[in-house]
């Protein structure tokens, strides 16, 4: 499919009630509104094109953006092409899901993360957190850095209630994912999360909710979910 051929598929499949859902979760202009579930429908037709994916990110449109990240090849990416969709991202769903994603499954995952969450523009950290975590969540243990990922729990106990909005949503997700997805941290990841206590996010006009880590970690171990890692962090 060509990008005038997406595009024109998003159009049609776009819901101006899923739209209003999409803006209220922070989506910016323009976006068609189209159900996640659509586009990999379309992911399934056209599977990896790096072309198709860096054209359609390029388009600014949220839907399409959104769509580039579930058919990029990370394979082809550069370092400087990630970097460039990091400082392109639209909205933070945009931030902490596409580009991490890309980024975490690419050769630069946690270089990249590691630099990111240094930044001091709020969707670059935020998309550094979730960059590591999706590391984390791939990776085997062996091939971690269990050293740099306590001092980075550590980190996060010191810093988290200062940090900016988004970036405390997704320092929360990181110690959630070091505490499901590394087994012989676990126990340190409840212990940060206790520490750490409630975290407040201001989720604007949604009824999302801020993750307990503790209690989501003591789920996932209750289901025999610790330490399972996942072949992919797209979804």
């Amino acid at each position: 499919m060509t990008t005038e051929q997406v595009m024109k598929e998003l159009a049609k499949k776009g819901s101006e009630s899923i739209k209003k859902i999409f803006l209220n979760h922070g989506a910016k202009e323009p976006l068609f509104g189209v159900k996640i579930a659509d586009l990999k429908v379309i992911r399934k037709k056209v599977k990896k094109d790096h072309e198709l994916a860096m054209s359609l990110y390029n388009t600014g449109n949220y839907d399409a953006m959104y769509l580039a990240g579930l058919i990029a090849d990370e394979s082809k990416m550069s370092k400087k092409d990630i970097e460039q969709w990091a400082g392109k991202a639209t909205s933070d769903g945009i931030s902490q899901y596409t580009v991490a994603w890309v980024a975490a499954e690419s050769n630069y995952g946690w270089e990249l993360g590691m630099k990111w969450i240094d930044s001091s523009k709020e969707k670059i950290a935020a998309a550094g957190w979730n960059t590591l975590a999706g590391v984390i969540a791939m990776k085997p243990d062996n091939e971690l850095d269990i050293a740099a990922i306590k001092k980075l729990l550590q980190r996060i106990i010191r810093e988290i209630h200062a940090a900016p909005n988004q970036v405390r949503y997704t320092m929360n997700g990181f110690i959630i994912g070091v505490g499901s997805y590394i087994k012989e941290l676990t126990k340190e990841a409840i212990e940060a999360a206790k520490k750490v206590g409630d975290v407040y996010v201001d989720m604007g006009a949604t009824a999302c909710k801020v993750p307990a880590a503790a209690d989501y970690i003591k789920k996932m171990e209750t289901k025999g979910y610790v330490g399972k890692k996942k072949k992919t962090v797209k979804c």
